[in-house]
């Protein structure tokens, strides 16, 4: 018994000795949770879109670089998608100048998210445009006569090439958003007969809000869904020598109040209806109307070009009218501006990161495709460049500064994202720096270095912790 007592002390003793309890172990440093991966663009060209080494996302943070930090609760508007427009000259060039396989191949390439780089969103010109084949609407009629009815309205001339390749891109892409434009109405609809210039004739309005319904209900008949429509593009720009007409604010306002909205609603529509669709330097146009509430009702937006005036626009819009989306619809690159790393700077601090920091909801560029020519040309820029060419004497396609920017964004920011709150430190002033929350739970951080020199930075997103080095003059996307 002695001897027993003698043992349970010493095994007490040990036990209440420093160091033979088990305790967990002190955690040293950060621990791995997971990878990040990186797709880098370089100014210089010497790396184009391509997958980098993953990161390491760690699951707190020791670091000396600036700390950007991503609150995912704190949610702002929801992207729509980006993308360009399928003009009728695009349409062309993939339709005519490429063989199947080519074509297939091209598409894959530029709607397939997984093969490609996913693009969600296009605009259509409802009729021609500076780049169509030839001057055309849906319902063109001799000089004197008129068709209130609608008894000749027909896409035939969409048929040929238009809606063959928009139903290609539904095959690889089914939620494709679809925008609507008109150049012109109808010259019989105008005050000057004529499809380049003049107004819309007062007697005229409500005809044109059905001609807005047939095509809607015509390209459905294709399978085809039309998600939102603009009245007039660039409503302000009506002396070209390309379809073109005059609709000023209070034109329009009284347009889609009195006529296009109640249209739509008595034929059951819920397209959307997106006004002014046109240049950053005018914000009063699309204010004047959303201030009327009797118009505004019908009213999903408004939608801004980028030749004239700041990115920062949009947010006076917003401000504004928070209640009311922002859509980005325009800009083309062009021979004036062929420096390529000058080039995706400006997109990323314009046209993608500028925007969509802005509010926008779409991020869309001018021609989806443009051959050597620039073209085809219908009297308009004979400059512009595509964000592919086609080269129609081989069926070579190259990918120009356009695609590159467009895909860091097309590709991994998908519809129904929406932009979460970010906090940029002052270390960090010449990047551009945007951050996106999935439907999936994916999360996106495009950087873009406007700098002469690399830069490193750290991010924070709640418990997750990475750092990221961006080359000089370079764009860099984030994925975990």
């Amino acid at each position: 018994m002695k001897d027993e007592i003698c043992y349970l002390a010493v095994l007490l003793a040990l036990l209440l000795l420093p160091g033979c309890k088990d305790e967990p172990a002190e955690k040293e440093g950060p621990v791995r949770i997971g990878e990040a991966q990186v797709w880098l663009t370089r100014g210089d060209k010497s790396t184009l879109f391509q997958r980098q080494t993953d990161l390491l996302v760690m699951d707190s943070l020791i670091t000396n670089h600036p700390v950007v930090r991503i609150d995912t609760s704190a949610t702002m508007q929801e992207i729509e998608g980006f993308g360009a427009a399928l003009t009728g000259s695009s349409a062309y060039l993939l339709h005519q100048e490429l063989d199947p396989a080519a074509r297939t191949a091209t598409l894959k390439d530029l709607f397939d998210p997984a093969a490609g780089i996913g693009i969600s969103y296009l605009r259509l010109t409802m009729g021609a445009s500076d780049f169509s084949l030839s001057d055309y609407t849906y319902n063109d009629l001799p000089a004197g006569q008129t068709d209130f009815e609608l008894q000749q309205f027909s896409l035939a001339q969409d048929l040929d090439d238009v809606v063959p390749v928009i139903k290609e891109i539904i095959e690889i892409a089914p939620d494709i958003g679809l925008m609507g434009s008109p150049w012109s109405p109808p010259a019989w609809m105008k005050t000057n007969g004529s499809l380049k210039g003049g107004k819309l004739k007062p007697e005229c309005y409500e005809v044109y809000a059905s001609y807005f319904v047939r095509y809607i209900q015509a390209m459905a008949g294709q399978g085809i869904i039309i998600d939102a429509v603009t009245p007039q593009n660039e409503p302000l720009h009506f002396t070209a020598g390309y379809p073109c007409m005059e609709m000023q604010p209070e034109e329009q306002g009284d347009f889609i109040k009195n006529h296009l909205g109640p249209a739509f609603q008595q034929a059951g529509i819920s397209t959307k209806i997106i006004i002014y669709d046109h240049n950053w330097d005018d914000t009063q146009y699309p204010i004047s109307i959303l201030n009327d509430a009797a118009a505004a009702q019908y009213i999903a937006g408004s939608a801004f070009h980028a030749y004239a005036g700041d990115v920062s626009a949009m947010s006076t819009v917003h401000n504004v009218h928070p209640e009311k989306g922002l859509y980005f619809t325009e800009i083309s690159g062009g021979e004036w501006a062929v420096n390529f790393s000058d080039n995706l700077m400006w997109y990323m601090d314009n046209i993608l990161i500028g925007t969509t920091r802005n509010w926008s909801k779409t991020a869309l560029f001018w021609n989806l495709a443009l051959n050597q020519a620039n073209g085809p040309q219908n009297n308009g820029c004979a400059d512009c460049r595509g964000v592919i060419t086609i080269y129609s004497n081989n069926g070579s396609v190259v990918k120009n500064e356009e695609y590159y920017a467009l895909a860091h964004f097309s590709k991994f920011v998908r519809p129904g994202a929406v932009r979460v709150s970010l906090t940029i430190p002052q270390l960090l002033a010449n990047m551009g720096i945007v951050s996106f929350l999935n439907p999936d739970g994916s999360k996106v951080l495009v950087a873009c270095n406007y700098s002469a020199a690399d830069r490193t930075f750290s991010a924070q997103q709640e418990t997750r912790h990475f750092t990221a080095t961006v080359p000089a003059k370079s764009v860099v996307t984030i994925i975990w």
